[in-house]
């Protein structure tokens, strides 16, 4: 994956936050994990794409919450719409929810000051925005890869159930109206390795399908023998663990 050295050097802080440490000492939920700002086009404090960006924002926030994703459509002109989603972890409280957008909606403006598009990923949530249409069409820009860096003992057969569970869960999502899943695989040893996957809600069913299969398709290059990894898109993530990392796992 291509990568700025400064996002690199931003993944490596967030590595050592989320996956060397055990697992009931998570770092905080609203941690940034990563974001991106379109540099195409820009704007001025006072024109109308600010001023629709923060209705955007505010009706982002107003309404997510209840079920866990909504979208903005604000503006008329062609040079002063603006579109925007939110998608919060499928297990996410409103209150989380509430909370993880209001501060995404707060720092993506201060990371993309004056940028026309932008998105910004945390634990419990996404946000993204742009002056171009994108709802119901898969992000294919910018992933995040993360991985725990303690590797499995027996890593082709690790590799083999990970691919495994991940894949049954993306034939299950394809099923779910919120576009969320999440599922267990048992290892060796009575150990168990668990597993997420979700996409935005504005996609198809098949095309949060063939959103994840890509993701999917990207293990070897992520987390090939890693006991824990994720990755993250505007359109899809999948992660998964040797500990349960959700309310709904076990």
């Amino acid at each position: 994956m291509k990568m700025h050295s400064k996002i690199s050097y931003t993944l490596f802080l967030t590595l050592r936050c989320l996956f060397l440490l055990s697992p009931p000492a998570f770092c905080d939920q609203n941690s940034l994990l990563f974001h991106t700002c379109s540099t195409s086009q820009n704007f001025t404090h006072d024109s109308p794409y600010a001023l629709n960006l923060k209705q955007a924002f505010y009706n982002l926030a107003s309404t997510t919450p209840p079920s866990g994703f909504a979208l903005a459509s604000i503006g008329h002109d062609l040079q002063s719409q603006v579109d925007a989603l939110a998608l919060c972890r499928g297990d996410v409280s409103p209150a989380d929810c509430a909370g993880c957008i209001a501060t995404a909606g707060h720092e993506i403006q201060q990371l993309c000051p004056y940028g026309k598009g932008g998105a910004i990923w945390y634990d419990f949530c996404l946000l993204r925005y742009s002056n171009a249409k994108f709802f119901g069409k898969i992000d294919n820009g910018a992933r995040l890869y993360m991985w725990n860096v303690e590797e499995a003992e027996n890593a082709a057969s690790f590799n083999e159930e990970v691919r495994k569970l991940l894949m049954g869960l993306s034939e299950k999502v394809e099923a779910t109206p919120n576009l969320y899943a999440v599922g267990e695989v048992e290892m060796e040893g009575s150990k168990k390795v668990y597993g997420l996957v979700q996409c935005t809600r504005d996609l198809s069913s098949g095309a949060c399908k063939k959103c994840v299969d890509d993701a999917i398709a990207e293990l070897p290059k992520c987390c090939d023998a890693k006991i824990g990894g994720r990755v993250i898109g505007g359109s899809c993530n999948f992660r998964y663990e040797v500990y349960p990392f959700v309310k709904d796992q076990k």
